[in-house]
């Protein structure tokens, strides 16, 4: 089909494209990329009856603006950004039609960090090596294949489509997460756990940490309650998606989506996946903290939400 787009009047601090993400190039020092909040992208593709793997925009703070040059079906989940269409109010968590002409803006996030706008079909950006997904890092994916975010000025295309299938679809409340609230991220122990203290394992269950201002999409820095790490160096290995590492400073640091593919320091453990998503949404300051988890229950529950989404 004949290609749109949308005209990115106001790009906000951070948006970036990104799909399902790379995956197999680890080995290569790439690491997946993707969406950081995996739960708010599936809902925006899953509501547009689109493909688990579809691009979207994801917006860091907002405020941004966007003006359709055609008419297009859009979802908008995550943060809450009062959305509105020339002024008027779009409900989040939602899909809804922008005529050609209109102007959706967004105001900077008052619950959660990160909103994801879909369309129909996903955008229609080239991909790089296999993905679309924005490394900034890496200067990987994005339109220009250079890892550089959607700038101010720019358009970005999407396939043309009918809105004959749109029907008001929204996630009811039960399952629209409240940013705001204190984190309780279940851990799954891993291979470096047993060679950490029984002490120090039992303060970081008990204890509270805050997350630090120094996050990003590589991960997140948490202060607290200092973590004595091993005290024998740790040789260098690969890094999976939600590790906990313990520097030397004691001070937890959770790996997400653009993490370096190997490292050295101690990982008492995993965050479940399932637990990323909301990690991903928190500001500076809120409230982190962390229990055991059922690893056989917390695969269940993550191939249960899989087979929801359609992975």
């Amino acid at each position: 089909m004949s290609q749109s787009a949308l005209e990115v009047v106001k790009a906000g601090p951070l948006t970036l494209l990104q799909d399902s993400g790379r995956f197999g190039l680890a080995p290569f020092g790439i690491t997946t990329g993707g969406p950081a909040d995996e739960y708010a992208f599936s809902w925006a593709n899953h509501l547009l009856e689109n493909s688990p793997e579809c691009a979207t925009l994801e917006i860091t703070l907002g405020p941004a603006v966007f003006i359709a040059q055609s008419d297009c079906h859009l979802a908008l989940c995550g943060a809450q950004m009062n959305a509105k269409i020339d002024g008027t109010a779009v409900t989040n968590w939602s899909e809804f039609i922008l005529k050609k002409g209109q102007c959706l803006s967004l105001s900077t996030a008052r619950n959660g960090l990160r909103s994801y706008l879909a369309v129909r079909g996903g955008f229609a950006v080239k991909p790089q090596l296999n993905s679309v997904s924005c490394v900034t890092r890496e200067h990987l994916g994005g339109m220009h294949h250079n890892g550089r975010p959607i700038a101010s000025g720019e358009t970005v295309a999407f396939h043309s489509h009918t809105l004959s299938r749109y029907r008001g679809r929204f996630v009811t409340f039960r399952f629209t997460p409240d940013y705001n609230l204190p984190l309780r991220l279940r851990v799954i122990s891993g291979a470096q756990f047993a060679q950490f203290d029984k002490q120090a394992v039992a303060q970081f269950f008990q204890s509270e940490y805050h997350v630090s201002t120094d996050v990003n999409r590589m991960g997140y820095r948490l202060t607290g309650p200092a973590i004595t790490p091993p005290s024998h160096r740790m040789q260098s290995e690969g890094i999976a998606l939600g590790a906990i590492q313990i520097p030397t400073n004691g001070q937890p640091i959770v790996l997400l989506n653009d993490r370096q593919t190997i490292g050295g320091y101690p990982k008492l453990g995993y965050v479940a996946r399932i637990d990323l998503p909301r990690l991903a949404q928190a500001k500076p300051g809120q409230l982190v903290s962390f229990v055991q988890g059922d690893r056989p229950g917390l695969q269940a529950v993550w191939c249960q939400w899989a087979r929801f989404f359609g992975y």
